[in-house]
């Protein structure tokens, strides 16, 4: 004689329909935050290269209120919360915080001011690397040489910290190819810097010849 197994099948429909339905409202609150506060920190980078730092500084704040709301994911649904596209999210927003603090002066912000694992903000770091390089050309175009060296000081020093962590991918949440990213970017930046630093100094050179044969 067969046991009767209907009522074990009807509790685990039960049971898979709260689970999923938990886990699909979680994916869809986090798929909303992800893309609001994405295209915020990239609407502050854009407004910290324009030299807008008030109305980066704005962006950000909203950006960092919205990724708050993944809180209550974290709490319900954990799998959600560290899954890919609420991880790029917190990354842009490191990176929107990392570009404005570099370009404006400010106080470069740690991990635990931004309420992000330091994966997260390590990639956001190193995407960062890309916003320097884009403000060295735009210097170097408009003959501003004022920070461009310190500039390219600060994504020596960057480099230098990725590369120490040479820990395996699954410990470090994917940082090797950050860390090969800011390897290229840095070596395209340098040899564009130095390009122009010489070009530079053979257009000084030839004015000064040019006022010594006019004398």
């Amino acid at each position: 004689m067969y046991t009767n197994h209907s009522q074990d099948f009807n509790r685990l429909s039960d049971i898979a329909l709260e689970v999923f339905t938990k886990k699909h409202e979680s994916r869809e609150q986090g798929l909303r935050i992800s893309r609001q506060a994405i295209r915020l920190s990239s609407n502050a980078i854009r407004a910290a290269h324009r030299k807008e730092f008030d109305r980066a500084k704005e962006l950000i704040k909203e950006a960092g209120e919205i990724l708050g709301e993944t809180q209550s994911i974290l709490d319900r649904t954990p799998e959600i919360y560290h899954a890919g596209f609420l991880s790029e999210a917190r990354k842009e927003y490191c990176e929107a915080n990392i570009t404005l603090a570099l370009l404006s002066g400010g106080y470069l912000p740690q991990p635990e001011d931004l309420g992000v694992d330091i994966s997260a903000y390590l990639k956001g770091l190193g995407d960062a690397s890309g916003e320097m390089r884009r403000y060295i050309l735009d210097s170097l175009r408009t003959d501003d040489w004022s920070q461009c060296e310190q500039i390219m000081a600060w994504m020596d020093d960057l480099y230098g910290l990725l590369v120490t962590l040479d820990f395996p991918e699954g410990v470090t949440g994917g940082l090797r190819h950050t860390t090969d990213m800011v390897r290229g970017t840095l070596e395209r930046t340098r040899g564009d810097f130095t390009m122009a630093l010489r070009q530079r100094s053979l257009e000084k050179k030839l004015s000064s010849w040019n006022e010594s044969k006019e004398k």
